[in-house]
């Protein structure tokens, strides 16, 4: 692992720690060439497939999903480790399932229930861009659920 400061590739392990949720191990490490102690995470790489809705296929990405949750929570009071937790916690059961496969219908739906409990407008907003919202009265129809 090179050092993120000095670029070295002589680091030591401090401390691992297993990441049960996310099914991960957090490992703090030292390089040894400048002493700059720095965080890597290490996870399984059994990929999950997400079958889009064209029906072509592509690995499940947190990134992806990540970019998403900040641009339905933009200036809401919700913090980064909120929405990755969100995100870890439908990583979770994905792999959890024997299927390695899920539809991004189904991963949307996982999402906009979590968002429904963590945010209300952050929901509104995610959902008028995954449920592509035709016109005004299926945005109504949608805001008269949450009430």
């Amino acid at each position: 692992m090179r050092c993120p400061k000095c670029g070295g590739d002589d680091t030591r392990v401090v401390d691992s720690r297993t990441q049960e949720a996310t099914n991960a191990i957090k490992r703090r490490r030292e390089c040894r060439s400048c002493g700059y102690r720095f965080t890597t995470f290490e996870r399984c790489e059994d990929p999950i497939e997400v079958i889009k809705s064209d029906g072509t296929t592509q690995p499940f990405d947190r990134n992806k999903l990540l970019v998403g949750l900040m641009r339905a929570t933009s200036k809401r009071d919700i913090d980064l480790s909120s929405l990755n937790g969100l995100i870890d916690d439908i990583e979770y059961e994905l792999r959890g399932r024997t299927l390695t496969a899920v539809s991004s219908h189904e991963i949307g739906d996982m999402v906009l229930k979590r968002l429904q409990k963590l945010d209300k407008v952050a929901y509104i907003r995610f959902a008028s861009v995954y449920r592509d919202f035709k016109d005004v009265d299926e945005f109504i129809e949608e805001l008269d659920k949450l009430r």
